[in-house]
């Protein structure tokens, strides 16, 4: 758990390098994620992260948020005491900081397969901190894109390209699909200059690519045509298509636009 919150203060902290040189007007501007700007974008992080540390500190509270949530009672961004549509660019940064280091802290007192409810299943300690990272790694890079800024490419990305892989069956299902009985290998080619693969070695399904462009897939920053891959056999193939490391409904890239994760 300490390696995990370590890597996800990291990608926290890019994503900072970003943001602290954005003017106010800079904050307004549209991301490739439809409908959000930058501000949206770290609002968005940082109510999530309000959620999952009321979820590990206050599950009672966070269970009966849950449940006013689901009657349309109550609503996400409600649960702040801070007006945070109201902040400056800068406060509104402080202000994300502050819950995600709350978070994280939350996250390090914990075994790393304690259950922790959230929105959709239970999730397991380890598997909840992965999906922050994912998920701050995703919208940071349509930050960066926004200003055409390079997001730094690191090994933090083998926990998104790990889930990237796990969530093959979720992308089936979550479409009414079922998955095909056929294993894939996937090898990626780390930053670090590593290769890391899943998989069975004598599998005829095969995903090659570099790990940054197969991160881009599976979160839906890029299409799997748009990106670098080597993939062989009709099951891979299928996979990279419809490829979706989040949960929320189904969704897909589509000219330039990208998933909200």
């Amino acid at each position: 758990m300490k390696a995990i919150c370590d890597d996800l203060n990291d990608e926290t902290a890019a994503l900072g390098e970003i943001t602290r040189t954005l003017t106010e007007d800079q904050w307004k501007l549209p991301t490739p994620a439809e409908g959000w700007d930058t501000r949206e974008t770290i609002i968005h992080l940082g109510m999530a992260d309000l959620a999952a540390s009321m979820a590990v500190l206050e599950p009672t509270n966070f269970l009966a948020l849950r449940e006013k949530m689901i009657r349309g009672e109550s609503e996400l961004h409600e649960i702040s005491d801070v007006d945070v549509h109201g902040l400056s660019g800068e406060k509104l940064w402080d202000w994300f900081a502050y819950e995600r280091n709350r978070m994280t802290d939350a996250f390090r007192s914990l075994e790393p397969k304690a259950r922790i409810p959230w929105f959709g299943p239970d999730m397991g300690a380890l598997s909840f901190a992965t999906a922050r990272l994912m998920e701050t790694w995703s919208h940071g890079h349509d930050v960066a894109d926004t200003f055409g800024r390079e997001f730094p490419r690191s090994d933090r990305l083998r926990h998104v390209a790990h889930i990237g892989v796990t969530t093959r069956g979720w992308s089936y299902v979550n479409r009414g699909l079922e998955a095909p009985d056929v294993a894939v290998r996937v090898e990626l080619n780390a930053p670090s200059g590593e290769t890391w693969t899943w998989g069975p070695e004598n599998s005829n399904e095969i995903v090659r690519a570099d790990a940054y462009e197969f991160c881009l897939v599976v979160t839906q920053r890029r299409r799997a045509s748009e990106a670098t891959m080597d993939i062989e056999g009709e099951a891979a193939k299928e996979w990279m298509e419809l490829a979706q490391a989040f949960a929320g409904p189904p969704t897909d890239a589509n000219e330039g636009r990208v998933a909200k994760v």
